[in-house]
């Protein structure tokens, strides 16, 4: 499953957010209402997980816009506000779960589950394509105009993360949080010398560049001109 995780507690994402993925699920995280918004309506994800507590936009606000918006994707609420009423608005702003914190991970895993069970099969997405650029996520092979390139395997998330992402702009922080698992910024160059790597591999000898440097935003990979 992809899950969108919108937690402003950066301790508290980091452990749900690694009990996700050693579960085998790809996990997007969003540190505020207003990106997870953004996230939301931008990416394709099969369950939300939402703190009702949020900086710049609250949950319920959240998902009460993505509702409006015809989404209807499943989502739980976490939060430590865990009276009847509580509930009840969590369900009424439309979502289909609600867990009250502190909680067990195992619990948080087995009702994201259960919600993913609950949306229509769709075909998951295993290979990403960006002009002449492949990438297969199943045999974690590279090729562009067929020629097979070659990445170590943070270069590999990089991309695939990107690419996920093609046409969008990706923050310093999204690919902090989601390709190194950082959430703080530990103030050194690793993104500018793996972006920098990974330009060299898939864009260098080839006649368009496909990996760009949004000033000021972030970076994105497009065909685009």
């Amino acid at each position: 499953m992809r899950i969108l995780l919108v937690e402003d507690d950066a301790e508290a994402a980091a452990y749900a957010a690694k009990g996700l993925r050693e579960a085998g699920h790809v996990v997007d995280h969003a540190l505020d209402g207003e990106s997870g918004l953004n996230m939301a309506g931008a990416g394709d994800y099969d369950a939300y997980v939402i703190d009702r507590m949020l900086p710049k936009m609250d949950g319920l606000s959240l998902l009460s816009s993505r509702r409006d918006e015809g989404d209807l994707t499943p989502a739980l609420f976490l939060s430590a506000l865990g009276e009847v009423d509580d509930r009840v608005s969590g369900l009424q702003a439309g979502g289909d779960d609600y867990l009250v914190k502190p909680y067990a991970f195992q619990e948080l895993l087995a009702r994201v589950e259960a919600l993913g069970r609950r949306r229509a099969p769709t075909a998951v997405t295993t290979r990403y394509t960006v002009g002449d650029l492949e990438l297969d996520v199943i045999t974690r092979t590279i090729r562009r105009a067929s020629k097979k390139i070659d990445l170590q395997p943070r270069e590999f998330r990089l991309l695939e993360y990107l690419m996920r992402n093609a046409g969008q702009v990706v923050t310093r922080t999204m690919l902090l949080e989601n390709v190194w698992e950082y959430h703080f910024d530990p103030q050194t160059n690793v993104i500018d010398v793996h972006i920098s790597r990974l330009r060299s591999k898939i864009d260098k000898g080839f006649e368009k560049p496909l990996l760009k440097t949004v000033r000021g935003a972030g970076y994105t990979i497009s065909d685009d001109q």
